[in-house]
């Protein structure tokens, strides 16, 4: 049996102008950080909108991924979960949803307690333009396929807000 407790996250939807040292000072609020890092592309050392914190302990890590996730940093709302560096870690291919024909309204912390009370939830996004607008569709990813068969059965073809949703699983490009 694993006992690995996880102390590293990954933080995405970051805005571009973000400095390690903001990344740094916004996670060390909740607790002690032994690194964090924004991932940047190598020939323009532009940010790529995402990076990574590490703990020195798993409960600060938790904390943090509480507290902080769907936070709005410099005007759009960061992602933070675990980060799975673990090439053994199971990607099941039919855990992850599809969700099309999203009420505008519906951003990531919405659509996370939509599908919330079907299961654990990897991954959770509205996706965006380039001005933060969403183009009512998104991803969630769970940690089983069970959970993801739930949620498809109970919430494909739901009305909320007045729109129908379409729920099915991702399929890969």
């Amino acid at each position: 049996m694993n006992q690995f407790k996880p102390t590293s996250l990954y933080v995405g939807d970051l805005d571009i102008n973000m400095t390690d040292t903001q990344l740094y000072e916004l996670f060390n609020q909740v607790g002690q950080v032994i690194s964090v890092r924004i991932c940047r592309d190598l020939s323009t050392q532009r940010s790529l909108g995402y990076g990574f914190v590490n703990y020195s302990n798993p409960q600060d890590a938790a904390k943090a991924m509480e507290m902080l996730d769907s936070t709005p940093v410099n005007g759009k709302s960061i992602r933070v979960k675990y980060s799975h560096r673990d090439p053994n870690f199971p990607k099941s291919r039919t855990a992850n949803l599809f969700v099309r024909n999203l009420d505008k309204s519906i951003d990531n912390k919405a659509l996370h307690d939509t599908f919330s009370s079907f299961g654990s939830i990897v991954s959770c996004k509205v996706v965006t333009d380039s001005n933060g607008q969403s183009k009512c569709y998104g991803f969630v990813q769970f940690d089983n396929d069970e959970s993801a068969q739930s949620a498809i059965d109970k919430l494909n073809g739901m009305v909320i807000n007045n729109r129908q949703l379409y729920v099915a699983h991702a399929l890969r490009k």
